[in-house]
């Protein structure tokens, strides 16, 4: 699952999507806190890895050049990953240039309204959060054709799912996570995309 920067509350909490946010993802998906924060189903990787302070109308975006340095290279030692949950605007604006085949669509909407299209691997998501009300009722079918299929798709990973290639645990420094495996140097590791 990849999702945007982590919230205010996830980073003082040192717990990835502890918000809710994480709430509303963990209902789509139809799995409980236990199964979302068991690395052996469900890794999260942020489009940055901590957070990035309030803006003008919300958080501030994720850094830019972030996931395009970092995304490709953490991916790579994930070859197991059998569906990527691409979580917001940010993801669709970033993500798609760094490992999407194909070029989003004029919008976050569009995009998200031709969710089949880019399964088997990707899954594009409108951002979970509360304030996202008014887009969830502008546009039911999201709840009733991608959340029912989103659940339908998880379900059949967790039940299937070998144990990941790599594990991560979270050693926080300066409000920081680092990968806590040292044979790939990845540092500033925050959260771990369905595997």
């Amino acid at each position: 699952m990849i999702g945007q920067a982590p919230g205010r509350a996830a980073q003082e909490s040192r717990i990835p999507w502890n918000d809710p946010s994480g709430v509303k993802s963990r209902e789509w998906m139809g799995v409980t806190d236990e199964q979302f924060y068991n690395p052996e189903l469900i890794s999260l990787l942020p489009m940055d890895f901590y957070y990035p302070g309030k803006g003008a109308h919300g958080d501030n975006p994720p850094r830019k050049d972030f996931a395009p340095k970092w995304h490709p290279q953490l991916l790579e030692l994930m070859p197991n990953v059998q569906l990527i949950l691409l979580v917001g605007a940010y993801c669709r604006s970033t993500i798609w240039m760094v490992c999407m085949p194909r070029k989003a669509q004029k919008n976050l909407t569009e995009t998200v309204r031709a969710w089949e299209s880019y399964l088997p691997k990707f899954l594009p998501l409108v951002h979970p959060s509360p304030l996202n009300f008014r887009w969830r009722a502008k546009n039911p079918w999201f709840e009733q054709e991608v959340i029912p299929a989103l659940q339908k798709r998880v379900g059949r990973f967790s039940r299937t799912l070998s144990p990941p290639v790599l594990q991560y645990r979270y050693s926080f420094a300066s409000s920081r996570a680092r990968c806590s495996h040292p044979a790939y140097g990845v540092e500033h590791l925050y959260m771990c995309c369905v595997v």
